[in-house]
């Protein structure tokens, strides 16, 4: 089967490259593309700005502005108010495996990127109810959020990359929606830091987590790589999330809290390449 038509944009944002893509016949017919293309341009737009309030690099964002002590939480933008009680939640759920104020101060890096793709995300909804559009994406530097119109059959076949081998992969997962993140010494290299001891990862480890939103694998995702695959005990509690952590040749699988043999239905190493083949780092 041929693959379906795409419209797929990339840019630079939020310190990596995101990329957005639209599929379906209908991507052909110059109306539609129109609507697309106003559609991706929102996606990009709104992870930009708010990049311009959270980044830590930049003096003038908010987040820097409240870690430099110029303005008190009542006074930032209120996203940052949302995503700052988002990971007072997380540290808990996470028992401090997760923790944005390691550093001494407040830093949502870690959680950012997830929650910006959700909520530009939502620039997609109304192109993904036109007839004869099938699927929309976004990739975040490999961690994606994937969508699906209404009735339509489409499914990703996500590659998770091999730690070991960057041109390989480790195993495959069909998904129709949801998102999928990985993390890990590979990706991040010292980097990775546990917030409990506050030093670099050791060793190869790298954790791949499937879930609802791009937030919650994101974040999953560094907690099971950061906890290792010799404890699972603190990804028990990602009851809203399935997993894989792979650390030096050994594999251990999760779903919704409880260790499993295999994914399931959730990964099957042996889906082939197609119309919707996907590779966690780029689309295909």
């Amino acid at each position: 089967m041929s693959a379906l038509p795409a419209v797929t944009v990339v840019e630079p944002v939020m310190g990596t490259v995101v990329t957005v893509q639209v599929r379906g016949r209908a991507t052909t017919d110059a109306a539609v593309r129109a609507q697309v293309d106003t559609a991706i341009a929102a996606v990009v737009a709104r992870m930009r700005d708010d990049e311009s309030v959270f980044s830590t690099y930049r003096a003038d964002s908010d987040v820097s502005l409240l870690r430099d002590g110029l303005r008190g939480l009542d006074d930032v933008d209120p996203r940052v108010r949302e995503v700052e009680g988002l990971c007072r939640r997380l540290r808990d759920d996470t028992g401090g495996v997760f923790d944005a104020w390691w550093r001494g101060w407040f830093d949502p890096t870690g959680v950012v990127k997830g929650w910006s793709v959700d909520a530009a995300s939502a620039a997609l909804v109304d192109v993904l109810a036109l007839p004869g559009v099938e699927a929309a994406a976004v990739n975040a530097g490999g961690d994606m959020r994937l969508l699906r119109a209404p009735g339509s059959g489409h499914v990703w076949n996500v590659g998770v990359a091999d730690p070991e081998d960057s041109a390989g992969v480790l195993s495959t997962i069909a998904l129709a929606e949801g998102a999928v993140a990985t993390s890990g010494t590979a990706e991040r290299g010292a980097h990775l830091i546990d917030p409990r001891s506050l030093r670099p990862v050791p060793g190869l480890v790298s954790a791949t987590v499937v879930a609802d939103t791009l937030t919650v694998a994101d974040v999953w995702a560094t907690v099971a790589a950061v906890a290792g695959v010799d404890d699972l005990e603190a990804v028990r509690t990602a009851l809203v999330a399935s997993g894989i952590v792979w650390a030096d040749g050994r594999v251990r699988r999760w779903a919704d809290g409880i260790e499993i043999d295999r994914f399931q239905s959730l990964v099957d190493p042996s889906a082939g390449a197609g119309e919707s083949e996907q590779e966690g780092r780029a689309f295909g």
